[in-house]
Order: C-alpha cells, then structure tokens, then sequence
C-alpha cells in the first residue's frame, strides 16, 4: 500500500488527498483503480504519440487487464515509460512500476477485481474511439452532447465503478443502491467539466480543444453547476444513510474543492487555482461539518455559475 500511496502522490492532487481517508478496503481497491485508470488517461493523452501508437498501447493494456502478469507488466511497462508518451515524470514512473500496481490488483477480491476490469476496460474502449478521431494531434470535440459523451468516457464511468466499490459487501437499502447509481455518471461528470474549464488553457496549447467552439462557455458552466449539485445530492444521501464517514469524505471533498475551484476560473479565468491555503481551509471546514453531523456539502454551495 506505501508504494500505491506514492504513485497517487505523484500522480493525482485530489484523489491523493482524498483516497486515503476512505476505510479498507475501500481504500486499496479505489487506489488501484485511480492508478489503473491513469495508466489509460496517459495513453489518451499522449499528444506526441501517433494515434495508430496510442490504440496499440491501450489494447497491449486492455490484454493486460484480461490476464494479469507481473511479468508482461514488467515488460510492456518499461516499453511504455521509454516511449515517453507525456511529459510528466509521475506519470512515467507510474507506468515503469505498472507491474507494482497490477500485483495489487491481483491481490484485491475477486468481486473488486471483477468491477475494477470491467469498467477500466469500458473506459480505455471509449478512450480508443476519441483517439481515433484525432487529426494532427488534435482532440475537437463537436458540441455539448459529444464534450458530454467524453467526460462520461473518462469520469461518469469512474464514478459507476466508485458506487459499485462503496456499496460492495455493504446492506444497502435497494432503493439508495438505485439512486446512487443513477446519479453515479454526473458525479464524474461534474468534476471533469471543472477540470475542463480550469485547465481550457493549458489543453489548448498541448493540443486538446475539449470546450466545443460553437457551445457557450456559460453553457458549460451551467452544466458543471447542476452536475456538482447532483453530486452533492449524492454525498448527502450517503451520509443519511450512515455510510461510513471515510467514504462520505471521500465524496464531499472532491466536491468542495471543485466549487472552489470553479468559482475561481469564473472570477479569474482558465489556469486559476485554489490555493493551498484554501484547501487546508476546505478540508478543515468539511471535517467539522462532519463532526457536527451536518450535511457533508451545504446547499448553500450549490450555486449557480
């Protein structure tokens, strides 16, 4: 588990925060998963790489996770992180470890196993067909449906995969497991829009377009506010229905922070950011919201933008 928690360090800012505060094994399965499903994000974003390169690398790992093996991990892993698909050392040294974290996938249960594989493998086929309508090394997506279809591609399904985790080997009452997965895909949703939005500068200039040019960016922040509702609306239920602290944490910090940082880009513009500060503000004012036993997410957050 400490070099999982070292990967997700170099490798994610909010999950690494927010992982860790979910209870085992929860926790170990949502890690492996987080790092899994990065293996796929670096593939789909290797800008530098030919598109016919990209597929090929999200099959070699689609197989991988078909049939794990230290050994072919091991392998196709050096191959990947000497190719330098992307520039990001953390990155890098998650995909020359990717032995480490298929030894851990292969270590959970068999019944995380199974919902672990089956939806990283829908999102690295969802991430084959983006890659494939890439030209030049450009990402366009067409409108608000197709900006939609992708964030359900790199996130809903993150979020479908996240339900099935909480509620695995928990009495839940059937009709919370229904809500809960209903409303799953527009929690991931939410938060990849925010990424979207914050980062709309930076993408541009690595050569990704992900804000459709004929859609309203008010229109894509009126998305992102509903969704983050729904989401909140999702933490909240969690927590009535005494789900373990941990995992309402685990869902509300995200959120926080997401409403911060889109408050910031709609003052400020893309490439703003939350500061330090105000995360370890965040972080405090949702532990004390816990303790008191009020909501996770105030509705008093859930603001229209």
């Amino acid at each position: 588990m400490q070099r999982i928690d070292e990967l997700l360090e170099k490798t994610s800012r909010t999950f690494a925060l927010s992982i860790p505060l979910l209870p085992q094994p929860t926790r170990r399965q949502l890690g492996v998963a987080y790092l899994l499903f990065r293996v796929a994000d670096t593939f789909e974003d290797a800008a530098e790489w030919s598109n016919a390169r990209r597929v090929a690398a999200l099959r070699e790992f689609e197989d991988l996770l078909r049939s794990p093996s230290t050994s072919r991990a091991t392998e196709l892993g050096t191959a990947w992180a000497a190719g330098r698909p992307i520039e990001h050392e953390g990155y890098l040294e998650l995909l020359r470890d990717a032995a480490v974290v298929i030894e851990a996938f292969e270590e959970l249960s068999p019944e995380a196993q199974e919902i672990i594989r089956r939806h990283t493998l829908r999102t690295a086929e969802g991430m084959v067909g983006f890659v494939e309508r890439t030209e030049g090394g450009q990402l366009r997506l067409r409108d608000l449906e197709d900006l939609r279809q992708y964030c359900y591609t790199v996130a809903g399904i993150v979020g479908e995969m996240s339900t099935d985790l909480f509620l695995l080997g928990r009495e839940v009452a059937p009709e919370l497991a229904e809500s809960l997965r209903a409303r799953a895909p527009r929690f991931g949703e939410a938060l990849q829009l925010v990424n979207i939005l914050k980062d709309a500068a930076f993408d541009g200039d690595e050569g990704r377009s992900y804000l459709p040019a004929g859609v309203d960016r008010a229109a894509v922040f009126e998305l992102a506010g509903a969704d983050l509702e729904i989401a909140a609306e999702y933490t909240n239920d969690l927590q009535a229905a005494q789900a373990p602290r941990g995992v309402v944490a685990f869902c509300a910090l995200p959120i926080r922070l997401a409403y911060a940082a889109l408050e910031a880009v709609r003052v400020n513009g893309p490439g703003s950011k939350v500061s330090r500060a105000q995360v370890f503000s965040i972080v405090d004012a949702m532990d004390k919201a816990l303790d008191a036993g009020s909501p996770a997410v105030p509705i008093e957050e859930s603001v229209n933008f």
